[in-house]
């Protein structure tokens, strides 16, 4: 099986080549640590403690480990060496949990010389995948060394789901090679089962456990809505009501600023927020936005005036088109819709981060990515889920104009994510028991 794979990858690579290299070169960041990629990676010496290598896609999943490289790093009998796909990812946990880890990098590409050297240089005695990097080289590798895998908030989407259904032997083969699964929903452990795995019973999202910081006060607020361009007045009887697009894709920004400006019609003085997914489509959405009446600017320094970004008519729509911001952007929200959820787009963004902060959500109908986690928060009330851009401008007009109905949606989402924490203690604890029992038992 292995054989057939790696017969099969080289002349894909080769394919997809230059359109990798187009995006990299696109996005400015090829130069860096490009010598990972081909397993080329500073050779780590052997210590008295056990190694554990994590693997995390991009930011999501590196936002997710942090609670659980915390329990790691606390264990003294543990060093962590951590891998991210994409150059957005390998920033962020710089940034975050550069002094945290014995060392940080790029992951090989899956290619057979790429990732034995990677794996001969990094020595690991544990893998530890986010969710779901199941790379078979990667696996195989591990197999063959006898290192323990453990695949840690495993999801399936609904679209995951069939494929490995459809490929009923190979999904087989690959999860063997797993040695233990924590599901991050019921469904997910339901999907893996009857994939034929066996699953932990410990079940849990680890994105729970993220630490996030307290509400923004009213005056920090007025600050960085200021910063923005926005003008905000402490005179302001009613302060303006703050609807912000988070990780949104095509066409979603046009519903967002249709609704918005359904809000002003109403009277209702709305300040719309958009932070796309992809800051790649910067252009197409500047042209969009210069195509509106209403005052905007960017935070790449864009405007609706070419000359000094001022103007006479009050700024009413802000883009976030620089990566790291949305967390913050999320705590000045009064409501938030969760993007990639609405025709044609599919799959969804994580609701779990603004769900957790109190702020009231609307998502569209294709929350397949996060299937289990949409339902619950629709279930308690803290999130309203709409099938098309007319029910959405409905549905932010009705929320606009209701304050309490808001205040009541964040104490619901606030009391679901009190009610979900913790499963990332006892995943960290579960792992350093068997890495360590493992050690004790006689060869």
């Amino acid at each position: 099986m292995i054989l057939f794979y790696r017969l099969l990858l080289v002349p894909l690579l080769f394919l997809s080549a230059p359109y990798y290299l187009y995006r990299k070169v696109r996005r400015g960041d090829w130069q860096l640590a490009w010598q990972q990629r081909f397993g080329l990676f500073p050779k780590l010496s052997k210590t008295t403690k056990k190694r554990i290598w994590i693997q995390a896609v991009s930011v999501g999943e590196i936002l997710a480990i942090e609670s659980i490289l915390k329990q790691l790093k606390n264990m003294n009998n543990l060093e962590v060496v951590l891998t991210t796909t994409t150059v957005t990812g390998y920033k962020e946990a710089h940034k975050r949990y550069q002094d945290s880890l014995l060392s940080l990098g790029l992951f090989p590409l899956d290619l057979w010389p790429c990732s034995a050297s990677a794996w001969s240089r990094i020595q690991p005695d544990a893998i530890l995948l986010v969710e779901g990097e199941l790379w078979p080289e990667h696996l195989h590798q591990a197999s063959r060394r006898k290192v323990p895998v453990f695949l840690i908030n495993a999801r399936l989407s609904d679209q995951s789901y069939r494929r490995l259904k459809y490929f009923g032997p190979l999904a087989r083969y690959q999860i063997k090679k797993i040695d233990t699964i924590y599901c991050a929903t019921q469904l997910d452990f339901n999907r893996f089962t009857q994939l034929a795995a066996k699953p932990e019973k410990k079940i849990g999202n680890i994105k729970l456990d993220v630490h996030f910081d307290s509400p923004v006060s009213p005056e920090e607020k007025r600050r960085s809505l200021i910063e923005m361009g926005f003008e905000i007045s402490q005179s302001e009887e009613t302060p303006p009501f703050i609807l912000v697009g988070a990780s949104t894709w095509d066409s979603e920004e046009h519903y967002l600023l249709e609704a918005q400006r359904t809000c002003l019609a109403a009277g209702i003085n709305c300040h719309l927020i958009l932070v796309p997914r992809h800051t790649e489509r910067r252009t197409s959405l500047l042209r969009s936005l210069a195509a509106q009446e209403l005052a905007w600017s960017s935070a790449s320094g864009a405007c609706s005036r070419k000359s000094d970004c001022k103007t006479e008519m009050l700024q009413a729509i802000h883009l976030s088109d620089n990566t790291g911001h949305l967390a913050h952007i999320l705590r000045l929200a009064d409501l938030a819709f969760i993007g990639k959820s609405l025709p044609p787009n599919k799959g969804g963004q994580t609701p779990i981060e603004a769900a957790a902060q109190g702020i009231p959500l609307i998502f569209g109908p294709n929350m397949s990515n996060f299937t289990s986690i949409a339902t619950h928060l629709v279930s308690v009330g803290a999130a309203f889920e709409v099938k098309d851009a007319l029910e959405l401008k409905s549905v932010i007009l009705q929320l606009a104009q209701n304050a309490s109905a808001r205040s009541a949606m964040s104490v619901a989402g606030l009391k679901w994510h009190q009610s979900n924490k913790g499963i990332s203690a006892s995943i960290a604890s579960d792992i350093e028991k068997r890495l360590t029992n493992a050690e004790d038992s006689p060869a």
